[in-house]
């Protein structure tokens, strides 16, 4: 099929990508002529595992191209995919859906100059966008060409940043909102080479098909709240949440994913369409107390977990004055994504507080300068980073974090204090090094106090 991605972001890039692997001609659409121009040079502009390769493997064979052009990018197409921004609107939680809208009235234009005669296009929201934006899209661009064919569709992403191409080839459920026989048809066999391991292609109505998305996204963001919720209440009583956890995910019912104790959730997804359920819920006069409570707690964990580093320097005058180090800057590993990174909060507040802040990363440091220019000393090496600090915090999960060299970490820091908001450390490893460490509901290790 000829496809084309609206929108070279990290859905509409990865999504034309492994489609035009399997054979379809697809073209990649943006207005942004910096992003074309990297990706017509062999760059790509987002870090994900594996996609820089794809990328240059089906442009070699013909099959995966790059504009700036909307004419050329639409007029051949059979089904045009809507990958756009959808950021949080002016009132807290809506959907800004300005892209999505241009997008539909560009399209509209090409639909018109084509006249009567035409195979009808299909056009589908693949952006998370609010239950029934996809119809605002159909009625948007039906007032321009009136009774010229065309259809709408919308099909959620379930894509993991740092493991996409792995979520694309091998969905656990592909998802179709459609109005008619048509456009099922073609969804199915578009996405057919991807479940050909038995997972389902659902198709349902249009509506259904954007709620999938928010409330899956919702409950995950529900599951990682509540997880932190209870590992305060270890803290309080004196339990270990590793062990709480062991005994919770045995339990068949409860799993294990998206259980883990931390800095809370981030990114561009979580955040984003928590608020949305409860904007959505808001404009509709439906209270959502969960949804609600959810995003509050997750907001909350930050402070939480920065209130341990402000108590551990009280005794000293506080954070003034203090060098704290980051160990990861990403909202998770395995991408240079910092939209809503725990971390970058953690040090607004270090800073705020009169600290001085250094981060290592291994590959987001580009962006956070980018967004916070002058705000933080980065480093690019995770051993110089902690030379002198009084503090390391360990924000983001990366596996060079996860085993590292403590006798040489102890013998850098001025003082051998690590708050881990990952729980990567075992507390008996760190009392026998003589750290004092803090990490998430866990009782904390004094081991240097004590030992001086």
């Amino acid at each position: 099929m000829r496809l084309t991605m609206v929108g070279t972001g990290y859905v509409g890039l990865v999504t034309g990508t492994c489609l035009a692997n399997t054979g379809n001609d697809v073209i990649c659409l943006d207005v942004d002529a910096r992003k074309i121009q990297v990706l017509k040079d062999g760059g790509c502009p987002i870090y994900e595992p594996g996609l820089t390769e794809l990328i240059e493997k089906n442009v070699e064979a013909g099959r995966l191209t790059f504009t700036t052009d909307k004419d050329e990018a639409y007029r051949e197409a059979d089904m045009i995919f809507i990958c756009v921004g959808t950021p949080t609107g002016k009132e807290e939680g809506d959907a800004d859906l300005t892209y999505v809208m241009q997008a539909a009235d560009d399209i509209a234009k090409v639909i018109k100059q084509l006249g009567p005669g035409q195979t009808p296009k299909v056009i589908v929201v693949k952006s998370t966008v609010p239950v029934g934006t996809t119809h605002s899209v159909k009625e948007r661009i039906q007032r321009t060409v009136g009774n010229l064919p065309f259809s709408v569709a919308d099909n959620p992403e379930f894509l993991k940043e740092g493991a996409a191409i792995q979520d694309f080839n091998y969905p656990d459920r592909v998802v179709c909102g459609v109005e008619d026989e048509r456009t099922a048809e073609l969804m199915r066999e578009l996405y057919e080479p991807f479940v050909r391991q038995g997972n389902p292609i659902f198709i349902m109505d249009v509506r259904s098909a954007e709620m999938v998305k928010y409330a899956s996204n919702n409950f995950l963001a529900t599951k990682i709240s509540y997880i932190n919720e209870m590992a305060r209440l270890c803290e309080a009583y004196g339990a270990d949440i590793a062990r709480v956890r062991e005994g919770m995910c045995a339990d068949k019912r409860i799993g294990n994913q998206f259980l883990y104790p931390g800095l809370g959730y981030g990114g561009s997804c979580f955040p984003k369409d928590t608020q949305a359920c409860i904007a959505m819920g808001r404009n509709a006069g439906v209270e959502v107390p969960i949804s609600t409570a959810v995003h509050g707690l997750n907001q909350s964990q930050r402070t939480f977990f920065f209130n341990k580093i402000t108590e551990h320097f009280k005794s000293e005058g506080g954070l003034a004055g203090k060098t704290i180090a980051f160990w990861g800057l990403a909202f998770k590993p395995h991408t240079d994504d910092i939209r809503e990174a725990p971390a970058i909060t953690l040090m607004h507040m270090a800073r705020e507080a009169g600290a001085t802040c250094r981060g290592f990363d291994p590959v987001a440091m580009e962006n956070v300068e980018h967004e916070n220019p002058g705000q933080f000393e980065l480093i690019d090496d995770m051993y110089t980073c902690i030379k002198g600090a009084h503090a390391l915090v360990v924000s983001t999960d990366w596996d060079e974090f996860k085993s590292p060299d403590f006798e040489k970490v102890r013998s850098l820091m001025s003082a051998p204090v690590i708050f881990d908001g990952r729980n990567l450390y075992k507390r008996q490893q760190m009392e026998r090094l003589g750290f004092d460490y803090h990490s998430v509901g866990r009782a904390p290790v004094h081991a240097a106090r004590t030992s001086h």
